[in-house]
């Protein structure tokens, strides 16, 4: 005789949001008539429930759609547009943006769009590879130094304040010949150096609580390796903290890149970036806009589409984000 209780036929009842129906024993032995009486409820995954929640969030999908659209763009504009990058046009100087120069030209007749497609590329392949490099030493420091404890946590403390503490774009400055004289890998690794010690602390914490948990205890006594462990029980449990830090890098990796290629410490010439683009049209903002605003336009729009993708996983990964945020 089934155990499961039968709701009343002249009321509603709300499923809870965390549960989805599926069949009860006696239907999959083929015994009964299926009704919703006879179903019973089982968990649903955690992928799936954040999935259910983040399909909910619409700042997620423009943020998505946004960010796709300038991907594309990113790589395949330049499909539409006749000149190269770098490649002059002796009778458009300073042209305003046209059917034959989209985005106008510069005071040497350089076709910004297609100088345009080649910096979102650059920009993008930086945000996108310093920021996880970031989060990856975020979680293997973190997550060993809040494991292990002792001298380890206590060193590690000892590094991630003095870099918070350390003027880093004094520290890009003196190393600035290094940058320009090398390739812009460089500069990846020297983002995801300085990015990564707030997250470390965050991951920190957690570990040295989920070192106290049972199965984690447990794989220790077994003599599990300490890597092992951290791999299969420490970091897949703090995962959802490091995919939101990964995607919120990725703006804070653009901005860096920006900033450091304006002040002429990044992408170096005959390279270009949004920050290249930014200060070559920084002094003709108010006599040619197009080379100013077309790159800030886009800067802007980008650092949003990002910032709206990570805020809509934060709140489907954790709910309590939103109402602490309100």
């Amino acid at each position: 005789m089934s155990m499961t209780p039968t709701p009343p036929t002249d009321q509603a009842v709300d499923l809870p949001t965390d549960l989805e129906p599926t069949a009860s024993l006696a239907d999959e032995a083929g015994v009964g008539a299926g009704s919703a009486a006879q179903k019973a409820y089982r968990p649903v995954s955690r992928g799936r429930l954040v999935w259910r929640r983040l399909r909910r969030k619409p700042n997620f999908w423009i943020g998505a759609v946004i960010l796709a659209l300038i991907v594309l763009f990113a790589l395949f504009g330049d499909l539409l547009n006749i000149y190269e990058l770098g490649q002059q046009d002796p009778y458009s100087f300073n042209a305003k943006p046209s059917g034959q120069h989209f985005f106008g030209t510069d005071a040497i007749g350089v076709d910004l769009y297609a100088s345009m497609t080649e910096a979102l590329r650059k920009s993008l392949l930086i945000g996108f590879l310093a920021a996880p490099l970031a989060t990856v030493l975020a979680a293997f420091i973190g997550s060993l130094a809040g494991y292990l404890g002792g001298f380890v946590e206590t060193a590690t403390n000892w590094v991630i304040n003095l870099l918070l503490v350390l003027p880093v774009f004094y520290v890009l400055m003196i190393i600035s010949p290094l940058l320009s004289s090398m390739s812009w890998v460089i500069l990846v690794v020297a983002i995801g150096l300085f990015g990564w010690m707030i997250m470390a602390q965050i991951v920190k914490n957690q570990t040295k609580s989920l070192k106290e948990r049972e199965y984690v205890k447990a794989a220790r006594y077994m003599g599990v390796g300490t890597l092992t462990i951290l791999r299969r029980h420490i970091i897949p449990n703090v995962a959802s903290l490091l995919i939101i830090d990964a995607t919120l890098g990725v703006a804070s990796a653009i901005l860096a890149e920006t900033s450091l290629s304006y002040f002429g410490l990044g992408i170096q010439a005959p390279d270009v970036s949004l920050g290249t683009l930014l200060q070559d049209g920084t002094s003709a903002a108010v006599s040619r806009p197009w080379l100013f605003l077309i790159p800030a336009g886009f800067l802007v729009t980008l650092l949003t589409a990002v910032a709206l993708i990570g805020d809509g996983l934060r709140d489907a990964i954790d709910p309590t984000s939103e109402v602490n945020r309100a």
